[in-house]
């Protein structure tokens, strides 16, 4: 156990003692920006085949015109 302990202290010691302008996100970095715009792109893709179906139109209301609105006065 003490040797797995000394083992990780080394580590912890050698990460401290990085040189700020080396250090860059690396491949795993690459992988998570690249899974994320794909995502994005097969959701707006989704997206606008989705909005392509919306009906933006209102339909008239046929019985609009026929009936007046209903007022309190009119209810009592």
């Amino acid at each position: 156990m003490s040797a797995s302990v000394s083992l990780a202290a080394t580590d912890l010691v050698s990460l401290a003692d990085l040189d700020q302008n080396k250090v860059t996100p690396g491949v795993l970095g690459f992988i998570v920006f690249a899974v994320m715009a794909v995502a994005v792109w097969g959701l707006m893709k989704s997206m606008s085949k989705h909005m392509r179906k919306v009906d933006f139109k209102e339909p008239a209301d046929p019985g609009a015109d026929n009936h007046p609105a209903d007022t309190p006065a009119q209810r009592s």
